[in-house]
C-alpha cells in the first residue's frame, strides 16, 4: 500500500534545499528522494535514483512525516552492551589463568571454554556464553593451541649441561688413535613409523608454543639415518631390526679418509 506524504510546510524544492545545507550523506540523499516524490515521481523512480529499494522508501516517508526532517537521520547508536567482566576482573583472570587444571580440583585435563565459562562463573559470579568467553580469551590474547611434545622424562638441567660442557663430551669421547686428526660431527637422527600418540590442545598466550608430556605408548619401525651437515654427505636411512648398525656402518664409509668420526645421537623428545 501507497504511503503518502502528508506533511505540507516542505515542498520538493525545500528539500533540495535542505539536502544541499545537510553534511549528513545519508539523510540528504532520502530528502532528495521524497522531493523526487512531491515532484511526481514514481516511487520506484525515486527509491532507484537514491540507491534504496521501494520499502526502504516507504519507511522513510513514515518517518518523515512523524518527525520531519530530523526522522531522515539515523538514530544515534547506542553501542555495544557494556561487558559483564569489568576492567578489573579482566586483569585478576589474566594474572590467574597461567596454570593448567588439575584433576582432583577442575575434574578436568585441559581447559575447554565451557570449563572455562564454569571457573569464571566460579571466581567472580558472572555467567558468561560459551562464545562471549572465546571472545574474551581473544581479546587477552589467549588462542588454543598445539603443545609442543616433551618426554615424560625429561630434564631441562642435563640439557643445559649438556650444552655447555658439549666440546668437553667431545674431547673425551675421542679414542687415542683419532686424536690430533680431523674430528667430522655426524648428527643421527631417526623416525618412527607407526601409530603415534596425539598432542592436545591448550589455552595459552598467542604466538607461543608451551610443552606438554606427550603419550610413548604405542608401537613403530625406526628408520634411521645420519649425516655430515660440513661435508654435505650422509648415511642412506634403512628400516631393520639391524638398521642402526647398518647406518652407523654406512656412515663410516662416507668418513673422510684423513679424519675421524663422531656421531651425535638425537634423544627423541628431549
Amino acid at each position: 500500500m501507497t504511503v503518502a506524504i502528508t506533511r505540507t510546510d516542505l515542498d520538493a524544492t525545500d528539500l533540495r534545499v535542505a539536502a544541499a545545507r545537510c553534511k549528513d550523506a545519508a539523510a540528504s540523499r532520502r530528502m532528495l528522494a521524497l522531493a523526487l516524490v512531491l515532484e511526481g515521481r514514481t516511487r520506484t523512480e525515486a527509491a532507484r535514483a537514491a540507491g534504496m529499494d521501494r520499502q526502504t522508501l516507504r519507511d522513510w516517508v513514515h518517518r518523515y512525516n512523524e518527525l520531519g526532517l530530523a526522522g531522515l537521520a539515523n538514530l544515534p547508536n547506542p553501542g555495544a552492551p557494556p561487558r559483564k567482566l569489568t576492567a578489573e576482573q579482566e586483569r585478576r583472570w589474566l594474572c590467574g589463568f597461567g596454570r593448567a587444571p588439575t584433576l582432583e580440583q577442575h575434574k578436568v585435563v585441559r581447559w575447554r571454554l565451557v570449563d572455562l565459562r564454569d571457573e569464571v562463573a566460579q571466581r567472580f559470579g558472572v555467567r558468561l556464553h560459551e562464545r562471549t568467553m572465546g571472545k574474551l580469551m581473544a581479546r587477552l590474547n589467549f588462542s588454543r593451541v598445539s603443545v609442543r611434545p616433551r618426554h615424560p622424562e625429561q630434564d631441562a638441567a642435563a640439557q643445559e649441561a649438556h650444552k655447555k660442557e658439549f666440546a668437553e663430551l667431545v674431547a673425551a669421547a675421542i679414542p687415542e688413535h683419532a686424536r690430533g686428526k680431523p674430528i667430522e660431527l655426524w648428527w643421527q637422527d631417526e623416525a618412527r613409523v607407526g601409530q603415534q600418540g596425539s598432542l592436545t590442545y591448550i589455552w595459552a598466550d598467542r604466538g607461543s608454543r608451551p610443552r606438554a608430556p606427550r603419550d610413548q605408548r604405542y608401537d613403530w619401525a625406526y628408520i634411521f639415518g645420519a649425516v655430515c651437515p660440513a661435508r654435505g654427505v650422509g648415511a642412506a636411512p634403512r628400516a631393520c631390526a639391524r638398521g642402526f648398525s647398518l647406518v652407523v656402518a654406512d656412515s663410516c664409509q662416507a668418513v673422510a679418509r684423513d679424519g675421524s668420526r663422531g656421531t651425535v645421537p638425537c634423544r627423541v623428545g628431549t
